[in-house]
């Protein structure tokens, strides 16, 4: 068995994670949409994130319940993970839906959807230009037609933007979580269920008392309910499959496979309106199939260097995981632990997981 086919299955999941992470936060998005216009935006962002963070509690402690003293229990959050979440739910959980109520006060939803697609952009320019994550040509192309078809789809209800200060805080919006979406990455190799609950837990109660503040009233006990479960499923358990994917794809890629998630909205609100999808549909989808085809087929494998690194994470014994145990180990695997990887020089097909943040 070649030893490397673990970490090839693996990178297979960081694609199933972040496509899942589209597919919920893309449906939860005609879902949501119910509540505007009955829903304060702010309040309504509060509950939407107050709801993911509290049923992602409900998850973390049942599961605690059922693993017990298990080695198997992920790696949890660690003091020096606390300024990356910190700044992640400051800019993305915090700011980001802030200027989002501003833009959406100053423009149409309608405009405000095009410039939206700015999220992924920004995300992957941070990535590349900043935090040095490899890319190539075909991930650049594959990127550019995926926002193409963002943007197509909400071209044809655009009118004229008019006086640019909505623009302005939906670019600084995207900007704020194409922040949070990389500096996430950073904390990602830890339970990404604890990571999404923080979030959550963190941005809905500052949401709420920003709504409370400014004397907003909150939605009705059945309204809370219902929006809650939204977020549970729309940004909740979306969060973690988008953490999983960053650990595994790094933050372009994931941002890339995530940017699906607008094209997953529209074609449930498509099939609950009962309308026939016109030709723009047709070609967004075509550009988007051609985006994530590129992803998909995606193969980046040259000779690189592992240096020394020390770490604590979710892992079994491959490759990349060669070390000894106490003898009070069990066997079991996964399993997490600090360990250290000594230096390494091989040659095989992978990602910018988080093993291979190496310059090129």
């Amino acid at each position: 068995m070649n030893h490397l086919s673990g970490r090839e299955a693996g990178l297979h999941k960081g694609v199933v994670y972040a496509l899942l992470a589209a597919a919920l936060f893309g449906a939860s998005t005609p879902f949501a949409k119910m509540f505007v216009g009955h829903v304060s935006p702010v309040a309504l962002a509060g509950v939407l994130y107050l709801g993911s963070g509290i049923g992602l509690l409900i998850c973390f402690l049942a599961r605690a319940l059922i693993q017990g003293g298990g080695t198997d229990k992920p790696a949890a959050l660690a003091r020096p993970d606390l300024p990356w979440l910190a700044g992640a739910v400051a800019a993305g959980g915090v700011a980001g839906p802030l200027l989002l109520m501003i833009a959406l006060r100053l423009m149409p939803a309608s405009s405000a959807s095009l410039l939206l697609n700015m999220e992924g952009v920004l995300t992957s320019m941070l990535a590349w230009f900043v935090f040095k994550e490899n890319f190539d040509r075909r991930i650049f192309a594959g990127m550019v037609l995926i926002v193409a078809a963002g943007a197509l789809l909400s071209w044809e209800q655009v009118p004229a933007l008019g006086v640019p200060w909505g623009a302005f805080a939906i670019l600084g919006a995207c900007l704020c979580w194409a922040i949070d979406n990389n500096l996430t990455r950073k904390v990602s190799a830890s339970d990404p269920l604890q990571i999404a609950m923080v979030k959550g837990l963190v941005a809905g109660a500052v949401n709420i008392a920003i709504a409370l503040g400014l004397g907003v009233a909150l939605p009705d006990t059945s309204t809370v309910l219902a929006a809650g479960a939204v977020g549970f499923c729309g940004y909740g358990l979306s969060l973690v499959m988008f953490v999983l994917a960053l650990r595994h794809l790094g933050t372009a890629r994931t941002g890339a496979y995530f940017s699906a998630a607008p094209f997953v909205g529209v074609a449930i609100s498509l099939i609950m309106l009962a309308e026939a999808p016109g030709a723009t549909f047709w070609i967004a989808a075509l550009l988007m199939g051609g985006g994530i085809w590129l992803h998909l087929t995606e193969s980046h494998g040259h000779e690189h260097v592992h240096d020394t690194m020390e770490h604590v994470h979710a892992h079994s014994h491959d490759s990349h995981h060669q070390h000894e145990h106490d003898p009070a180990w069990d066997g079991s695997e996964p399993h997490a632990h600090p360990h250290r990887h000594v230096p390494l020089t091989h040659s095989h097909p992978h990602y910018p997981d988080i093993h291979h943040r190496h310059e090129h």
